[in-house]
């Protein structure tokens, strides 16, 4: 049997496992247990290490089993459970997309808001070639991990003859990114606010991404001149970004709430 902890940030979902109990299997254990249905279903598996010297490590499986560089939301989900299950209001989790530090703002266990320094986004303008699209416009992005950020007009998100989802898939699996890439649709709602569908790396659309918010917010900050301080929502709700200036750390804000505790068969 495999312990986890399952929580949940504007309803992306992650399972929360003890490094210890992957034993190797970090792959294997991401696709079976993050299988809706038949499974205990989440988009991905957040493996925590707790080093002898007291440090944190996240290693991050998405739901296909690949590996990514960290999970803005996953990250506030693990920092949730810490300060559920040890009290913590202030904790440093390393990733392979850099240190991620969390503060604990407001706590009504299992609910939290939770503050993330999220390191400095790198936004790149860049117009890439689709095949059976054309030219899409837009810009790269590196919050620790690799986005693609489009602006669209469109209520529905469409953009390019295509749905978001279609066109996200498309970009996201091209050969232009070799490790595969998140893609933001942004919609510029007021120089305070803006509003985002995702399709995410290894898992497809989701209700919401901590990095994605980042990514999407550090663009129209950087090219459509919003606000440095964003309300940005997606699906799953509305999350808090400020961004002092291009050379300064984001500040990502938003809820995370821990919904079970519970144990797998581990085959």
């Amino acid at each position: 049997m495999i312990s986890f902890v399952k929580a949940h940030a504007c309803g992306n979902d992650f399972l929360i496992i003890d490094e210890a109990l992957a034993q190797r299997r970090h792959a294997d254990l991401a696709r079976r247990l993050c299988t809706r249905n038949t499974s205990v279903g989440a988009d991905g598996i957040e493996f925590l290490d707790r080093k002898a010297n007291g440090e944190f490590f996240l290693r991050l499986f998405n739901a296909d089993g690949s590996e990514a560089e960290l999970s803005g939301n996953g990250t506030r989900c693990v920092a949730a459970w810490l300060a559920s299950s040890e009290g913590r209001r202030d904790v440093a989790l390393g990733t392979h997309g850099g240190l991620r530090t969390c503060h604990v703002v407001e706590a009504d266990d299992p609910q939290y808001l939770i503050e993330s320094g999220m390191g400095v986004p790198r936004v790149m303008p860049r117009t890439i070639v689709v095949p059976g699209v054309g030219d899409v416009a837009g810009a790269m992005v590196n919050v620790g991990n690799p986005h693609f950020v489009l602006f669209v007009e469109a209520d529905d998100f469409g953009t390019h003859g295509h749905t978001w989802q279609d066109l996200g898939a498309k970009i996201s699996t091209s050969p232009l990114f070799p490790h595969g890439t998140n893609v933001e649709f942004v919609r510029v709602l007021s120089p305070s606010e803006i509003v985002f569908r995702i399709f995410e790396r290894g898992c497809g659309p989701t209700t919401s991404s901590g990095t994605g918010t980042c990514a999407a917010s550090s663009a129209a900050m950087m090219l459509r001149g919003v606000d440095r301080e964003l309300t940005a929502v997606a699906e799953g709700g509305s999350q808090r970004t400020v961004w002092p200036a291009n050379d300064a750390v984001m500040h990502l804000t938003g809820p995370a709430e821990i919904i079970c505790r519970g144990e797998v068969f581990a085959l």
